[in-house]
């Protein structure tokens, strides 16, 4: 409901596209440049505390956003500003919250838990969406800021609940105290990932992919407004169903005993496919455009979080715990950092192929990739 507020507001502030990639390319560049670091404090701080604090903080931002817009004074450069401050915390928060999942389950349902929490997420995405598209009309943006930063309550509360002696903590590394020691913490993350054949696929398959194909954010809006002209609502419904497919993505990666390593390229390829037939049918002129476009978002959810999900369970079961979180920062920091790239890049093709041309070549991107990872993971396995 958040992101969807956010990129109505854009919309409403800026009628060029290229801001939604500059707000996207504020908000995950803090990710890029501080996320490795994130990682080094989720392997020595008790999770659990940690958490809170950042959740906290998060809470905070989503009120002040919706207190700026509902005294009228949100602009573009208030807006990015929130963005980098939202991206400064989630580049602690992200590597310390995925790298917790396995200290809440035994380490054989690490990859099950892991795709339950996609689940939950994308649950979110279907419900989220739909409800956001409403509210705008009825509360306003500012409104649904609000119930945002409302909703952090369930979450503290969630954290607060939990009984430390049930978790199975990961022993906690020394606490760095010199630059040297952080570099040498750093370095010994970066290097199980390049020396772990799986690690360094999934890394580089979520990282590119997710980087030309999943800027679903800076897309969408301006598909449904100016493309097919569907308003709020229908914006809210696109939305929806790119996280209703990726919720069936999620659940089907969740109902696996162990991680299915083909998923990786095979959900990116499909991401791709799904994103050219989303564009075509967007720019078709039918009349039955709008569910096309509709159907074929689904699909590229589906594929996007069986991509992700599995790549995600893949890293957290290889890799031992006291490197989860800075192995996991990587994940992360790749995964989220790609983004500013991305947006930029989405945001500048919206402006010069249109909505449409946009995801159709941002599709063509993403099997090229699945391909050339494809090929990859064989000469690694050969």
């Amino acid at each position: 409901m958040q992101s969807i507020a956010q990129a109505w507001l854009i919309t409403e502030l800026t009628p060029d596209p290229v801001w939604l990639g500059v707000v996207a390319a504020a908000q995950f560049t803090p990710v890029l440049i501080f996320g490795l670091f994130g990682g080094v404090l989720a392997d020595v701080l008790p999770k659990r505390q940690a958490l809170i604090g950042t959740q906290a903080a998060l809470m905070i931002l989503a009120l002040l956003q919706a207190l700026l817009v509902a005294f009228g004074v949100m602009s573009i450069p208030l807006l990015i500003v929130l963005a980098v401050a939202l991206g400064t915390v989630n580049a602690v928060d992200m590597p310390i919250r995925w790298s917790f999942f396995s200290e809440m389950v035994p380490r054989e349902e690490v990859g099950r838990a892991v795709a339950f929490n996609s689940a939950m997420f994308n649950g979110a995405r279907v419900i989220g969406p739909a409800i956001g598209g409403v509210l705008i009309s009825v509360i306003g943006v500012a409104g649904c800021f609000a119930v945002n930063g409302a909703s952090f309550l369930a979450t503290l509360l969630a954290l607060l609940l939990m009984r430390e002696v049930e978790l199975h903590a990961a022993p906690r590394g020394a606490r760095p105290r010199s630059v040297q020691a952080v570099k040498t913490s750093l370095m010994e993350g970066l290097r199980y990932v390049q020396r772990t054949p799986i690690v360094a696929l999934c890394v580089f398959v979520v990282g590119v992919i997710s980087g030309v194909a999943m800027n679903f954010n800076v897309i969408i809006p301006p598909l449904s407004r100016v493309v097919l002209q569907i308003g709020a609502a229908g914006l809210g419904g696109l939305m929806a169903a790119v996280g209703l497919g990726s919720l069936l993505g999620a659940l089907t990666v969740a109902a696996l005993r162990e991680p299915r390593r083909k998923l990786i390229v095979i959900g990116g390829a499909l991401l791709g496919v799904f994103s050219v037939a989303a564009g075509a049918a967007a720019g078709s002129g039918l009349t039955v455009a709008v569910p096309l476009t509709g159907l074929a978002l689904f699909g590229a959810g589906f594929g996007a979080i069986s991509m992700a999900a599995t790549a995600n369970a893949s890293i957290q079961t290889t890799t031992p715990a006291p490197l989860r979180g800075r192995v996991m920062s990587v994940y992360t920091t790749v995964f989220a950092g790609s983004t500013p790239i991305g947006g930029l890049a989405t945001g500048a093709g919206v402006s010069l192929l249109g909505a449409s041309g946009a995801l159709v070549l941002a599709g063509l991107l993403a099997v090229l990739a699945a391909g050339f990872a494809t090929l990859y993971w064989r000469s690694l396995l050969r």
